[in-house]
């Protein structure tokens, strides 16, 4: 099994209870942000998780409060993190946000913000 060193982990709101093609398609949009993110402002960091094979961890929080405690944390700990909002087309209405990526990043830094929320 490989070792990896670096990972960029998506919170998903379990409150919003979005069917999984939404989910997966807001999980997707928090990776693309948060890695061209990453490749800005922090080209290591990118670069290795990248080569690394691009580790990514999808789990849950209980409501946008925590969610938005979590970027809170992300931000001082000067990872790169991005907030998702939905266009409010299918599931949800206009502006809710749904998931918060956080990283690339090394692993262990991620994991102190992350590292108690199950795996969705």
């Amino acid at each position: 099994m490989a070792e990896f060193e670096y990972k960029l982990v998506i919170v998903v709101r379990a409150d919003l209870k979005l069917k999984p093609g939404k989910t997966a398609v807001q999980v997707a949009h928090a990776s693309v942000n948060c890695a061209l993110a990453a490749r800005k402002y922090n080209k290591k960091w990118f670069r290795a998780w990248h080569d690394e094979g691009q580790k990514k961890v999808v789990v849950r929080c209980d409501s946008l409060k925590a969610l938005h405690e979590l970027q809170d944390m992300a931000r001082q700990a000067k990872l790169p993190h991005s907030l998702i909002s939905d266009a409010g087309l299918t599931e949800v209405p206009p502006g809710t946000v749904t998931c918060l990526g956080i990283g690339p990043a090394p692993e262990k830094d991620v994991d102190a913000i992350t590292g108690e929320l199950q795996l969705v």
